[in-house]
């Protein structure tokens, strides 16, 4: 009779969002991770296809809905069916420090980290969005409303597709934040991959 491996894998995420000049932490919390979509990542990745590995960040504002007195309602992440996306993608950046189309691969990067003898290894990305990033943010964080477009509430990891058809691989939803161009913001993205046995929280 053959003997089974029933040890299995588990997948977890959290996010730091700050501002790498001030010290200011904005959100800080763990994510939902798409399942389906990252073991298909996973086995496109070990079979050496060229695809599924992490490329792009993404961002969005459709996370969250703001009630007159202020009340805010979070959205349920968008973690099933091959199709997921955000709710409303505004902006994204390459993420993949091997790729042309990242234009800052010293400060928007990926990484491996493992400790030898430990039975997880994480995946650490990070991003920058600096001060002139994106494109027509408004000058100060002092917006009235939570309606514009870089007033980001959602975000995501996206792998690389060769068709275009990148898979969303993770998705989170946060207290809205505004990128303006009097600040900077970094995200510290951490997936950790690890066995079932002695799970260890990131």
């Amino acid at each position: 009779m053959q003997s089974k491996d029933v040890t299995g894998v588990h997948i977890e995420g959290h996010i730091k969002i700050h501002n790498p000049e001030t010290g200011e932490v904005l959100i800080n919390k763990r994510n939902a991770i798409h399942y389906e979509n990252i073991s298909i990542a996973l086995a496109q990745s070990l079979a050496n296809s060229g695809q599924g590995f992490i490329y792009e960040m993404a961002f969005g504002n459709g996370g969250t809905a703001v009630d007159p007195t202020g009340i805010v309602t979070y959205l349920t992440p968008n973690s099933t069916g091959s199709n997921a996306s955000l709710y409303n993608e505004t902006y994204s950046k390459v993420v993949d420090d091997r790729s042309s189309n990242n234009v800052d691969p010293t400060r928007n990067f990926i990484e491996t980290r493992h400790v030898t003898g430990t039975n997880y290894t994480d995946v650490f990305v990070t991003c920058l969005l600096d001060y002139g990033e994106p494109s027509g943010q408004q000058a100060f964080d002092n917006s009235n409303d939570n309606t514009g477009l870089y007033i980001f509430d959602e975000l995501g990891l996206k792998s690389y597709s060769s068709t275009g058809n990148s898979l969303l691989l993770t998705h989170v939803i946060f207290h809205p934040v505004q990128k303006s161009l009097n600040r900077l913001i970094q995200i510290d993205y951490t997936v950790r991959i690890q066995s079932l046995t002695g799970l260890a929280g990131v």
